[in-house]
């Protein structure tokens, strides 16, 4: 699966080999925003075996309203995000849902779970095979114990 990025490039989950994908539906008006710290925190501290993908979307009390460059401004001015971030697309159960979370919601695609974004800052892990392995709600914290745990996991 290919994800477009907020610059235009293209990534390609494939190219994650050998490490954990942590995808994570962001807005920049919300109260989890200010999970895009610990979110870098998690970047910088495993980057070497974990990717992390933001996933701009305005599907709850418009809360990203931002154009992608908005968007990438504030992420990097007010967090210092360099993680990677796709661009604004919707990640809920619609006609038009992004492609990976149509994967990530359907359990008939991923083995086990149906749960979509029930609001900003849900948090999916992908295990360096590909499988999806967790799925975290919005009030885990990204440096909390059952994430480290997770990502530390084998």
């Amino acid at each position: 699966m290919e994800v477009e990025l907020i610059d235009g490039k293209k990534f390609s989950l494939t190219d994650a080999k050998n490490k954990k994908v942590l995808i994570v539906n962001t807005a920049s008006d919300c109260g989890y925003t200010p999970q895009y710290e610990g979110l870098q925190a998690l970047h910088e501290k495993y980057k070497e075996r974990l990717i992390i993908i933001g996933f701009p979307a305005n599907d709850f009390a418009q809360q990203e309203k931002g154009s992608e460059e908005n968007i990438a401004t504030f992420c990097q001015r007010n967090y210092g995000v360099s993680f990677l971030m796709a661009k604004k697309s919707v990640v809920v159960k619609k006609e038009n849902q992004n492609n990976i979370f149509k994967w990530l919601t359907d359990k008939n695609l991923n083995g086990w779970n149906e749960q979509a974004p029930g609001w900003n800052f849900c948090k999916y892990l992908i295990d360096e095979q590909g499988n999806l392995t967790h799925f975290f709600q919005s009030g885990v914290e990204p440096l909390g114990k059952e994430m480290i745990t997770a990502i530390e996991s084998k």
